[in-house]
């Protein structure tokens, strides 16, 4: 299994966000995990990307324990094994479209502009390498964002509401093709999201609540 989740508990304070979390998500598997407004969703996306703590469980990323991790070495992990697509894109506005989908290459120092070039083909942005974020629409710019959270092959995709600014139609297409690309770089594919029309292309659908998945 590439993402392994065992009996996790989230707190802040003496609130308890979630408890008893336990899944598995296999390679080239897409699961969506949905839920009422602040059952903690995203809290829990952070979890297993080791960006936020827990109280009680394990989190394995291809085989390796998150929690026996430090900080730094668990930046390292995130920079290899992990591509996160965000609803709010998180593009650099002062690099072009090709500089954005590079850079985890960059980061792991090992640039490959044909690399990125397929990339922006396999989504549907052949020729728009030059383009600054700004020349691009919402959906133009979500593509971007997929195209670079993929690049370097990632093992884990993780997706936070990645059509949540998107006209349905746009939505839709964005949502294709995030399927269509994890699958065919074999990434384990997990979303949160609060919609159905997303949800209804998973293998498989969690509901998260305060007290477990299932």
């Amino acid at each position: 299994m590439m993402l392994v989740v065992n009996g996790l508990a989230k707190r802040y304070g003496e609130s308890t966000v979630f408890r008893n979390v336990s899944l598995a998500v296999a390679a080239g598997e897409f699961v969506a995990i949905v839920g009422e407004s602040g059952v903690g969703k995203s809290t829990l996306l952070n979890c297993m990307a080791g960006l936020d703590t827990w109280q009680e469980g394990t989190i394995r990323v291809g085989g390796t324990d998150l929690g026996t991790l430090d900080d730094e070495r668990r930046a390292l992990l995130r920079r290899a094994q992990l591509g996160f697509v965000f609803q709010a894109f998180h593009v650099l506005p002062h690099l072009d479209v090709a500089q954005n989908v590079g850079l985890p290459l960059l980061l792991l120092q090992r640039p490959d502009a044909a690399r990125v070039e397929a990339m922006l083909d396999a989504v549907g942005l052949a020729g728009l390498g030059a383009r600054l974020p700004q020349e691009l629409s919402g959906g133009q710019l979500q593509r971007v964002a997929i195209a670079r959270a993929l690049v370097h092959q990632p093992q884990l995709l993780l997706a936070d509401e990645p059509t949540g600014n998107l006209d349905p139609t746009t939505a839709a297409r964005v949502m294709q093709v995030l399927r269509d690309q994890a699958r065919a770089t074999g990434a384990a594919l997990v979303l949160v999201t609060h919609s159905e029309a997303a949800a209804g292309l998973a293998d498989r659908v969690l509901h998260l609540r305060s007290d477990g998945i299932g």
